[in-house]
């Protein structure tokens, strides 16, 4: 029996992605669908799970897995620089047994935290399905409003201003 209690286990944070982990992520992606709106069209389904770190890079990216310490990955996701202090959260995605659980914004929470420390960035943009129901709500709770004329018919493209700006009219 296993005398720790849940408040033992380690926190959740981020940590650099390894082979095991590209390996997880390539089974939560199970098909072309779901490949393209993870990634976008630059990552082909299928793809081979070891070759990801080249397949998923980007000038100037990050990439994170979510996990407690060194454990199994519940999410991976990835920043790169817009621009000076403007950092673009991207490819974003939890574990299939990690949905449903709140995760995704303690994910992107910890992803503007990186993006902070490493880039500088205060101000955050994305792009989400607008038939994406779940992440819309972490992203709106989090202080995200959609950019109408940088939108689609398909999907937000979404800006989270730095903390005490007006947010922007959506």
């Amino acid at each position: 029996m296993d005398s720790r209690s849940p408040s033992s286990s380690p926190p959740l944070g981020l940590r650099t992605p390894d082979a095991a982990d590209y390996a997880a992520l390539g089974a939560w992606v199970p098909d072309a669908e779901t490949c393209i709106r993870w990634s976008g069209p630059k990552l082909k389904f299928p793809f081979m799970p070891e070759q990801l770190p080249q397949l998923l890079a980007e000038p100037g990216s990050h990439s994170f897995v979510m996990s407690r310490g060194p454990a199994e990955a519940l999410g991976f996701c990835q920043f790169w620089e817009r621009e000076a202090g403007v950092a673009h959260l991207a490819r974003i995605i939890l574990a299939p047994a990690a949905r449903g659980q709140g995760l995704a914004a303690t994910l992107c929470r910890l992803l503007m935290a990186q993006a902070a420390q490493i880039a500088g960035a205060h101000t955050f943009t994305l792009r989400v399905y607008r038939d994406n129901h779940p992440a819309l709500a972490a992203y709106e709770g989090l202080g995200f409003v959609a950019v109408p004329e940088q939108s689609d018919e398909r999907i937000f493209f979404m800006r989270k201003p730095p903390a005490g700006a007006a947010p922007a009219k959506a």
